[in-house]
């Protein structure tokens, strides 16, 4: 009979509403979306965020949530990070790495050394170095969800930095998923569509890019952006015991986009 780890066993029996989670850009979007969903299902979550608002937002998520303020860019503030969570609750179970940046609109050829560096740094880095703390604070198994981009399978002109930063995010999750499973730790990558959010309305207030954005919108065969309640459920799924098989994976949640 197959010997089953006690890291799994642990692990995969937790209910949702018992672990403590991690949620980086969680004042954003999809980052806030997550979280809510989160705390609403009684999960304790830290939630981390580069701008020094979080307390404001999270009192109205309820108890189970706390903020605390990061760079992530910064190894020493991710190392801060888990350390407060693990003082606050003695022990993490799962994360949703979720912050990064958008594009700067060039063509590569037009790119500077530094716009290039900054959206690799935050996208992928931050990444990295939430992965490299997070995994060895995990006692007892658990599940970390990144965000990608459907740009991380497919391209368009004039994002280069973004999207070479969304197919690494897929390289990093695989690779943490190899190392991790052993531990009973499980990696996943949601890869989102484009999402209603502050940061895609704002585009909208540019009347140069309305053309662009309405062929966007029309390029999903749902024919709508994605709402971020729609990109939390997955995620909530993912750290949840119901996906308990599932690593190494990539959920596309684009409303067809990538299937045309």
């Amino acid at each position: 009979m197959a010997q089953h780890s006690p890291h799994r066993e642990e692990a995969g029996l937790r209910p949702l509403e018992a672990k403590v989670i991690i949620v980086t850009g969680a004042l954003g979007g999809i980052g806030g979306a997550a979280a809510r969903e989160l705390v609403a299902a009684g999960v304790h979550v830290v939630a981390t965020d580069i701008t020094p608002a979080g307390d404001e937002a999270l009192a109205q998520w309820g108890a189970d949530a706390s903020f605390f303020r990061a760079d992530l860019t910064q190894e020493d503030q991710v190392a801060a990070l888990v350390a407060h969570t693990l003082e606050r609750h003695g022990r993490l179970d799962g994360a949703f790495n979720n912050a990064g940046i958008e594009q700067h609109g060039k063509p590569l050829t037009q790119l500077d050394a530094a716009e290039w560096d900054r959206v690799l740094h935050i996208n992928l880095g931050s990444m990295f170095f939430c992965l490299k703390h997070q995994i060895p604070a995990m006692a007892s198994g658990g599940s970390i969800v990144l965000t990608s981009s459907i740009l991380g399978q497919v391209a368009v002109p004039n994002a280069a930095e973004y999207i070479a930063s969304k197919h690494a995010v897929i390289g990093l999750m695989r690779a943490a998923a190899i190392e991790g499973g052993p531990l009973g730790i499980r990696v996943n990558a949601v890869l989102p569509g484009a999402v209603d959010t502050p940061l895609l309305r704002r585009q909208f207030d540019d009347p140069a890019l309305l053309p662009m954005m309405e062929a966007v919108r029309k390029a999903h065969p749902l024919g709508r952006f994605a709402l971020p309640e729609e990109i939390a459920k997955a995620v909530k799924w993912l750290l949840s015991g119901e996906s308990s098989f599932t690593t190494g994976a990539t959920i596309s949640i684009d409303g067809g986009f990538t299937a045309t």
